[in-house]
Parts: structure tokens; C-alpha cells; sequence
């Protein structure tokens, strides 16, 4: 098997590849546009941030796992990932520390206002009255937006200061709420006013897509602050530059609109160019930490493809199928008994949609669950039933 690794990943993640007998491509600084052209025979594909499109995807004749070396995909072209069955996997919570203690770091450096004392220090200018002013965050309330393994850990950071957490997220129960010890807001709407801290942790998805609105971060409280290290494309970026350039908020980011592929390009953002906004450079996953852990992660997944044939974090699973049926056969394990099933279904222009086959203790006879799409007619089943010296009993449902 070939593995091209297309970004950087610790030299240890290539030795262990190899210890396995894989062979590696290690090409850490190849661009989007060069990923059709370098992906030749390669099996597994693994990037971090460097984007797959459908281009790469269409022309890799072997390919059949994207690994993301990280936790979202969104830098992938899922649908023609999809269209050519290759499997997407991903190494979520891996970095979840990581983004929560830059998170948190933004934070204090925004009410301590750090990177202008170190900046005037090192201009020799001493102004401690100024720097004098801070409002410090113990007993201030934080609004968490999203409450997945990131989300959860900047609650426990902020709790160990001495804040007080409100938090939405789409899957949040009320009962989760009280095991995490925070406020259940009901919408984001209702969140943002009562805060005096945002910070955003959402995947980005199609729903997520600009679902921090204008008028949202117009209902923030005087001389907030508004924290964003997911993605920048879930908040109006627009809107809080106006915000920002009014002295209305204060801004700690780690994502930007307009970020090079290239991690030593020039970059324009204005955004990113107000004195009251703090940025860093989309480095909330990059401690050494994280990346150690993530790369154990993406062998982890290689190497259980490799020994088992399957996915490890395999994202773009179907949830759910249309079947409407499910077909329950149990039968003597020997060959041929399911080809026959098969191709009765087949014949009756029936689509198995899912395909579940089980073992019983001793190894003289299975269960086989088949999903379909159609109701099987009359005759169909009766010719599954009729070869007795195969199939011991079949049960029909309706899916609801």
C-alpha cells in the first residue's frame, strides 16, 4: 500500500508507516493545485490543511481513504469523495486542548491587553498606567457556541477561572447542560446579550455557514469580547469588523477570511488589522501535543486499514439509507447460500442497500439482515424459503 503524505506531519508518523511496510511519499509542501498531479498510484491520501478537490479525487485511479490529519473536513471534496466511494476519516478530539488553551489565552491577552505591553516594552516605553485598566474575567459569563470536545474544554478552563458559562449547541440537552455545569441557552440569539464573552467552537457545515449573523453581534454588551478559533466563515466577518472599528467589541481570532494555502504568504485582512483585534495565525491545533497526537492517530487509522480493511473515524458513511425494508435470513453457513439469496433479489430488481451477516456459536449457521429498497413480491421470497438445505427461516419488516 501507498500513503502520500501531503502535509507536514512529525518524521516519526513516516517511520512508523514504513515499520509496517507502507510505502510513503512524504511531500509536506505541496499546494492544491499540484495534489492531481502527485497523487499517481496512491492509496491513502493525508492532509492537514491543504485542500482535495474533485480534480485530485477524479484523476487518483487507487485512491480509497482521505485522511484528514485533524478533526473537521471541510478542506475536502466530500461529494466527489462520494461519487468515487472513497472513504474520508478524520482524528476529532485530538486537538481539542490545544484550540481550548489558545482560546483561553486570547482571552487574557485581551483583557490584559499583553501583545501591546510586550510591544512597548520592546520599544523601550514604559506605560503602566495605561496597561492599569483591566476588568480581569473572574466572575464574568462566557457564551459558548458549540459544545463538542473543544467547546467542552474551554468550559472546564473557564469554570477553573471562575466564570460563569451559558451554552448552546444543537445537540445540548438539558441534562448534559447540568453534568457540565452550565446554562442551556435556547438559541444563540438568546445567548450573545447575556455574555460578556463569545467563543465560538463549531464545525463548519452547510447549517453552520454564517449562523452568527449582524444583528446577532449587534446584541452584544459594550466592550465585549468575541472569540472565534473554529472557522471564519460560520460568523459575518463583515459585521464584526464594523463592530470592531466602532471600539463595540473586542476580537480574538484564529481564523480569517482570505488565508493563503501557502503558510508563508502575504495576507490582507482588514479584520486582522484593527488594534483592538487580536490574531494568531490558524495555529490553534499546532502545539506539539496535538500534532504528536493527531499523527498517532492518522497510523492508527492507516494501520487498521491496512490489517482489517476498516475505517477508523469514517466520516461520510451514509446515516441513513432509503430502504424500506429489511430482510432477516437465517441460514447454514456454508457457500454459495447468500449469492443465492442475492440473486434472487436481483432477479426481482431489488437494491440491497445494507448487508449485516452474523455468525452463530459453532460456525453451522448465520443471520444475514439485508436492508432493500422495495418490498420483495411474493415469489421472491418464496424461492429464497424453498431451498431448505439453505435457508432455515426469513422474516420480513417494514421499516418505519
Amino acid at each position: 500500500m501507498k500513503v502520500l503524505l501531503a502535509d507536514a506531519l512529525p518524521q516519526r508518523t513516516v517511520d512508523q508507516l514504513q515499520a509496517i511496510g507502507i510505502i510513503v511519499e512524504n511531500k509536506p509542501k505541496l499546494k492544491a493545485e499540484e495534489l492531481a498531479g502527485a497523487i499517481n498510484n496512491a492509496d491513502v491520501l493525508v492532509v492537514r490543511s491543504t485542500e482535495v478537490h474533485a480534480d485530485c479525487i477524479s484523476t487518483a485511479k487507487n485512491l480509497s481513504l482521505i485522511i484528514r490529519a485533524g478533526a473537521g473536513v471541510n478542506n475536502i471534496d466530500m461529494k466527489a469523495a462520494n461519487a468515487r466511494g472513497i472513504y474520508v476519516s478524520n482524528c476529532p478530539g485530538k486537538n481539542s486542548v490545544a484550540v481550548a488553551e489558545l482560546a483561553m489565552g486570547l482571552l487574557l491577552s485581551l483583557d490584559r491587553r499583553i501583545p501591546d505591553n510586550v510591544a512597548d516594552l520592546r520599544n523601550g516605553k514604559w506605560n503602566k498606567s495605561e496597561y492599569s485598566k483591566s476588568d480581569g474575567i473572574f466572575g464574568k459569563t462566557v457564551g459558548v457556541i458549540g459544545v463538542g470536545q473543544i467547546g467542552k474544554e474551554f468550559i472546564v478552563r473557564a469554570k477553573a477561572f471562575g466564570m460563569n458559562v451559558i451554552a448552546w449547541s444543537r445537540s445540548l440537552t438539558k441534562e448534559k447542560a447540568e453534568i457540565l455545569g452550565v446554562v442551556k441557552a435556547e438559541s444563540i440569539a438568546t445567548l450573545i446579550p447575556q455574555c460578556d464573552i463569545i467563543t465560538v467552537h463549531l464545525a463548519l457545515k452547510p447549517e453552520t455557514k454564517g449562523i452568527i449573523t449582524k444583528e446577532m453581534i449587534g446584541t452584544m454588551k459594550p466592550k465585549g469580547i468575541f472569540l472565534n478559533t473554529s472557522r471564519w466563515e460560520v460568523v459575518d466577518e463583515e459585521a464584526l469588523y464594523e463592530a470592531a472599528l466602532k471600539g463595540a467589541v473586542r476580537i480574538g481570532a484564529d481564523v480569517f477570511s482570505g488565508e493563503p494555502e501557502d503558510k508563508t504568504s502575504p495576507f490582507t485582512n482588514t479584520l486582522a488589522s484593527l488594534s483592538n483585534v487580536y490574531g494568531t495565525h490558524h495555529i490553534g491545533a499546532s502545539t506539539e501535543q496535538a500534532q504528536n497526537a493527531i499523527a498517532d492517530e492518522t497510523v492508527a487509522i492507516i494501520k487498521q486499514y491496512v490489517e482489517r480493511g476498516t475505517v477508523k473515524n469514517w466520516v461520510n458513511k451514509a446515516k441513513s439509507t432509503p430502504a424500506k425494508y429489511q430482510l432477516v435470513v437465517r441460514h447454514y453457513d456454508k457457500p454459495g447460500v447468500l449469492a443465492n439469496v442475492f440473486d434472487d433479489l436481483k432477479s426481482a430488481k431489488i437494491n440491497i442497500q445494507e448487508v449485516d451477516n452474523l455468525i452463530f456459536e459453532g460456525t453451522l449457521t448465520a443471520c444475514c439482515t439485508l436492508k432493500l429498497d422495495v418490498q420483495p413480491p411474493e415469489q421472491t421470497l418464496h424461492s429464497i424459503t424453498s431451498r431448505v438445505d439453505e435457508v432455515i427461516q426469513i422474516q420480513l419488516v417494514a421499516l418505519s
